[in-house]
């Protein structure tokens, strides 16, 4: 087995009175592209909210590579490598593609390793170096996804964790973004891939977890989960 990066163990999350994830618990390791799948509402992006500490879950523990960060606050999580691209980007329109890039990089003291990062970034993203000072609202919904994305690696994070990115992308780029997301897992990146297209995210991942108001109803290989047959009927379509 290899190294746990993540682990989360009978984690129950509240919004209010509302009882949103009940006894999740899952783990990722080290290199691998694990996947969370379910309808709305079914708890993941509350899974992935309670992971970067926006929510404190009220049962249960979150460790990152062993160390118990259940109650840290969200800074400090990202300062520990926890990378997260929320649903709907959450660029700063009127930043610059740079800057956009930089807010990324608060954890980096160094500027020789941002100009590197930056390197990095453009290397997997050519578009967001010709596009460096337009502002961020100026972006198309795919700039601005790769945007959101590349500030989520600037860091250089242990685990990135990725929240519908192919959400209101045509459908050529969505097959570039989850390009993209397997180069960076064949350089090492640790991906929790959050996504209502189930069919991508099992094509690209190792295992998976199958979410259902707040509960993990299934968990396998993404090779396994794809000849489900609850799996099949409810999230690939198939009949």
């Amino acid at each position: 087995m290899g190294k746990r990066i993540l682990e989360l163990d009978n984690v129950h999350s509240y919004y209010g009175h509302i009882h949103a994830l009940k006894g999740i618990s899952l783990y990722v390791e080290e290199g691998e592209i694990v996947t969370m799948i379910g309808a709305n509402g079914a708890g993941k992006s509350t899974t992935l909210r309670t992971i970067s500490g926006l929510l404190h879950p009220r049962e249960g523990t979150v460790k990152l590579e062993g160390e118990d960060i259940t109650h840290t606050d969200p800074h400090l999580i990202v300062y520990k490598g926890v990378g997260h691209v929320p649903e709907g980007r959450g660029i700063f329109p009127k930043l610059t593609v740079r800057e956009n890039l930089e807010m990324g990089a608060f954890t980096i003291t160094d500027p020789n390793k941002i100009q590197q990062r930056l390197e990095w970034v453009f290397e997997l993203f050519p578009r967001l170096k010709e596009r460096l000072d337009q502002y961020g609202g100026t972006l198309s919904g795919g700039e601005q996804q790769m945007l959101a994305i590349g500030r989520g690696l600037m860091q250089h994070p242990r685990i990135l964790m990725l929240d519908e990115p192919s959400m209101g992308l045509a459908p050529v780029l969505v097959e570039l973004i989850f390009d993209i997301i397997q180069k960076l897992n064949k350089e090492g990146v640790t991906i929790l891939l959050v996504e209502q297209n189930a069919h991508m995210a099992l094509s690209i991942a190792h295992r998976g977890y199958v979410l259902q108001t707040g509960n993990i109803v299934l968990t396998d290989s993404a090779e396994k989960l794809k000849k489900n047959e609850m799996v099949q009927k409810t999230y690939l379509g198939i009949e």
